[in-house]
């Protein structure tokens, strides 16, 4: 490591026994930020059970004191309330500034942070596109959509070039938070440590070149693009987009009328562990040439069962996922208007899986319920974050409630939706998904 810690002392100056004292310090920044699709700020601050403060990065961020620990066993963090996320990382989005209705594609979007960071500034409103080109990477990217409750996005695990050349012109902003040599982690990750050179850096400078020459297709004319990474090295951050300002000169860096960090290249940010997080760089770039769109395909409810309508209505009042209903084998999906093409590109998910048909019946997917508020649930259940009967469900058992109702039920931790339940007899019995209980 002594070669990064001289290339680190170069790009710092003076202010490198600053970022040492940092580095040997044997802390390392942690942070949450709260799901607005799920719960307010004020509420999560005065559920959680400790103080948080504010990061500089987004308004949605905290800081996670030190002496809290094992806070993804929360019932808050399993009902999607809050995503523990490094405190800079959510540098990127802020910056890239998504309004309700935009189309979003974040490209290299596993395990989740950034992309559930879009989908609760999208608000439900327009469409968020999360890829991932690692399967096993994809599927935990799925998870998190599912566990955060968003009902507009759609999931792909493709390959970037086949991806952006099938959606030309499709999305009015897109996020690349491109893979890297990660020196922002090596605090709290001993692998990327370990796996850090000055080729590796390289390396990572050329694929994230080749990642944004196919990322820029994928917008249209006028189009934002954030580049971030979470590494320090020049190569992979100011060297890369100075690269790809030279091969496509109708993009420029714009200001993202953000002030935390530093900037350098101008409107680009730099955050370094003095500024409050382990390490980001991001810059916002727009595409000022035209770009064709790709047409789109719409969907509709037409031929939709009659069971199929009539579950939906048995189980969540007015829709509230929309009726645009789309049976794919025993699957039923309730998915956003007017989306592309999709043959080919490998989608894991699109908009809500409502249920599976099975037989004569219809059993409901996990991801219905954590997508729905409570009040969009006909018959719910409603545990304080505290109680025994919560941490007995999140562990998959069948619990005893107080109410008579029947049949499929919410789930609700302080009136946030985590999942569901059968009830019949005063008992719900747990259909909470195996893989995301808690031990006890």
């Amino acid at each position: 490591m002594e070669k990064f810690f001289e290339r680190m002392k170069s790009l710092l100056g003076d202010e490198y026994d600053d970022f040492l004292k940092f580095y040997n310090s044997g802390k390392f920044y942690r942070g949450l930020r709260v799901n607005t699709l799920k719960c307010g700020a004020d509420k999560l601050l005065e559920l959680i059970g400790f103080k948080l403060e504010r990061t500089p990065f987004c308004p949605e961020g905290f800081y996670i004191p030190d002496g809290i620990e094992s806070i993804g066993n929360s019932p808050l963090h399993h009902a999607g309330a809050f995503y523990v996320q490094e405190p800079s990382a959510t540098s990127a989005v802020e910056m890239l500034n998504v309004q309700p209705g935009d189309r979003v594609l974040d490209l290299c979007a596993a395990p989740g942070g950034k992309s559930t960071q879009i989908a609760a500034k999208l608000n439900n409103k327009g469409l968020l596109w999360s890829n991932e080109i690692v399967k096993s990477r994809s599927i935990i990217l799925l998870s998190n959509i599912e566990r955060m409750g968003i009902r507009n996005a759609v999931v792909s695990n493709s390959h970037p070039d086949l991806l952006c050349g099938r959606l030309t012109g499709y999305f009015d902003k897109v996020l690349v938070d491109a893979p890297c040599s990660g020196e922002g982690m090596f605090r709290k990750n001993l692998e990327a440590e370990v796996e850090w050179s000055v080729e590796h850096v390289k390396s990572c400078a050329a694929r994230q070149l080749n990642i944004l020459n196919s990322a820029k297709n994928a917008l249209r004319g006028g189009g934002e693009l954030v580049y971030s990474t979470c590494t320090f090295s020049e190569e992979e951050n100011e060297g890369v987009i100075t690269e790809f300002l030279k091969e496509n000169p109708d993009f420029e860096i714009v200001d993202s009328g953000v002030d935390f960090g530093r900037p350098t290249l101008k409107y680009a940010r730099r955050i370094f562990p003095m500024d409050g997080g382990e390490g980001h760089f991001a810059v916002k770039l727009r595409k000022n040439s035209e770009t064709v769109s790709v047409p789109n395909e719409c969907k509709s409810e037409i031929n939709t069962p009659d069971i199929v309508r009539d579950f939906y209505d048995e189980n969540f009042l007015n829709r509230p996922f929309g009726e645009n209903i789309e049976i794919i084998g025993n699957n039923i999906f309730v998915i956003p208007e007017n989306l592309p093409d999709m043959k080919g590109l490998n989608i894991l998910r699109k908009g809500v899986l409502l249920g599976e048909i099975k037989k004569n019946r219809i059993e409901p997917h996990h991801h219905a319920f954590t997508s729905a508020k409570y009040e969009d649930c006909l018959r719910a259940v409603d545990f304080d974050l505290n109680s025994e009967k919560i941490k007995r469900f999140l562990h998959g058992e069948e619990i005893n409630i107080e109410s008579g109702i029947r049949g499929y039920t919410a789930v609700c931790v302080n009136g946030i939706t985590a999942g569901f339940g059968k009830a019949s007899n005063y008992r719900l019995k747990n259909k909470y998904p195996k893989g995301l209980r808690t031990l006890k």
